[in-house]
């Protein structure tokens, strides 16, 4: 038995392929390009995205050499892509999540009046991060967008979406996916009209939604498609996020995990009924036989991205293994604090406006106290997420289970459960990206039985707090200060 997961995500594509026991047997990767046009804008090249899903997909089916009995797609969300349904050409650049090119329409959904109708609806607050007004900004500014909308040709997707429909020509969406475009009811499981004539989109040019276990199609021959995928049936497609959160198994109410990926990402499990807050997101976690289950959810924009950008920006590490090298060597920052708001500020904060700092450098800060500072600010934003969880559901978090490639990273992960004061479970496949779409595979195929599943994970290394809780304290509190800087210099016209 083996399932093959496509995992297309901010910085690179994977592919890896999995065995009946859930251990992966075979893995590709490559990197993407990323494109920074303007202040707060990035894009990726669609066509890069597919090819390169689809060179590592072939790499790793070819090493297999065996028989391929499914495949599941994870992607990075609310990336947005159009593209020329007669032709498949995009006809733009993917606009990435991470992208703040939108909050000038954000901010008139804001004053008109249309907030509170859209986070009751979508379960989302108003924020560039989320696909619909990427959808709008296209529309309105790509002279090609509203020529197709009106011969009824243009079609848009997320990256999911945009895999799907060139591998079997089949126009679908997954719930998980579409819950993140802030054009979803994700209560009658549909797209909103209202929303989409507030923003004067061609309802026509959206997916159909789909479950996660679903026959999205198999795959068809193309120009572009490997011959060695032809005839492999798509079994299942989740949003990366719920992908990790399946992967981890956080199948009860009340399980908590966090993926340290580009972004940082921490779900809860909510259940079956819709819970909204104030300062986070209420999503759908995942839609299986017909049921579904919700997860409140907080995104940081930016923590494996701020090391890499230590090492391409910068130049400070050659790799990001690097950056552990050199926080180890330091026993604290040196009163160094760094913000990794490079593209706005997430939940807690929702500032669309703000952008990095570093504080509290002297003329003793060295390249070892700066690196601490950037794996600090990571857990220090995921400290953020937690904190805020705990407050609006009135609930306690004793265990955090965490994955992504970042979780790596043992003097971040202590830092972790020092600040929050609650036990950090690593499990011994950090994939649970990919593992998710796996699973969800699996069961479409009728592979695994949930209850299989549930008996897969197991954990690496659980860390639990050292450091003196007064001191975690203070630490945190300075944080918060050097937040609320940023926050105050994001406020300056310039910045807008």
């Amino acid at each position: 038995m083996a399932i093959l997961a496509l995992d297309q995500g901010t910085t690179s594509s994977r592919a890896l392929i999995f065995d009946n026991d859930g251990n992966i047997v075979c893995q590709r990767s490559k990197s993407i390009t990323q494109y920074y046009p303007s202040l707060g804008f990035v894009e990726h090249d669609p066509l890069e995205i597919l090819d390169t899903e689809l060179l590592c997909a072939a790499e790793c089916v070819k090493e297999y050499g065996e028989k391929i009995d499914a495949v599941g797609i994870t992607n990075q969300r609310e990336t947005v892509i159009a593209w020329d349904k007669d032709t498949g050409t995009p006809i733009y650049n993917a606009i990435v999540w991470q992208c703040r090119r939108s909050a000038g329409i954000c901010e008139e959904l804001i004053s008109g009046g249309h907030e509170d109708y859209i986070h009751k609806t979508t379960g989302l607050g108003v924020d560039a991060y989320f696909s619909g007004t990427k959808m709008k900004w296209i529309l309105d500014n790509v002279p090609k967008a509203q020529e197709l909308a009106n011969e009824g040709r243009l079609l848009f997707g997320t990256v999911d979406c945009w895999l799907i429909w060139n591998l079997t020509k089949n126009h679908y969406t997954d719930v998980t996916n579409a819950s993140r475009t802030m054009l979803f009811d994700i209560q009658k499981l549909k797209w909103d009209k209202k929303i989409c004539d507030i923003l004067k989109l061609p309802m026509s040019s959206l997916p159909q939604v789909k479950d996660n276990c679903f026959d999205f199609g198999e795959i068809r021959k193309g120009e572009r498609i490997p011959d060695c995928l032809v005839g492999l049936r798509i079994c299942a497609s989740v949003g990366d996020q719920q992908g990790a959160m399946f992967g981890q198994q956080c199948t009860n109410i009340g399980d908590v995990k966090n993926t340290y990926g580009t972004g940082c990402f921490t779900l809860m499990n909510i259940g079956e009924k819709i819970r909204l807050a104030n300062k986070l997101v209420t999503t759908i976690a995942w839609r299986i036989k017909g049921k579904t289950v919700y997860a409140a959810e907080g995104s940081v924009f930016n923590a494996g991205s701020s090391i890499q950008w230590l090492r391409d920006e910068l130049k400070m590490i050659n790799t990001a293994k690097e950056c552990d090298i050199y926080a180890e060597r330091v026993p604290d920052s040196g009163g160094v604090v760094f913000v990794s708001a490079f593209t706005g500020l997430g939940a807690p904060y929702w500032d669309m406006y703000a952008r990095g700092a570093l504080l509290g450098a002297t003329r003793g800060t060295k390249r070892e106290h700066i690196c601490r500072a950037v794996l600090e600010g990571i857990a220090f934003q995921v400290a953020d997420l937690v904190n805020t969880i705990k407050t609006e559901f009135d609930c306690d978090i004793s265990r955090l289970m965490v994955d992504g490639g970042a979780c790596v990273s043992d003097i971040m992960m202590q830092f972790q459960a020092d600040i929050l004061r609650c036990a950090v479970d690593r499990p011994r496949c950090v994939e649970s990206t990919a593992l998710g779409a796996a699973y969800l595979a699996g069961l479409q195929a009728g592979i695994w039985t949930p209850d299989e599943i549930s008996k897969k994970r197991v954990s690496e290394k659980v860390f639990e707090a050292s450091m003196l809780e007064r001191k975690a304290e203070e630490l945190y509190k300075r944080w918060k200060r050097a937040v609320g800087a940023v926050s105050y210099f994001s406020n300056c016209e310039l910045n807008k």
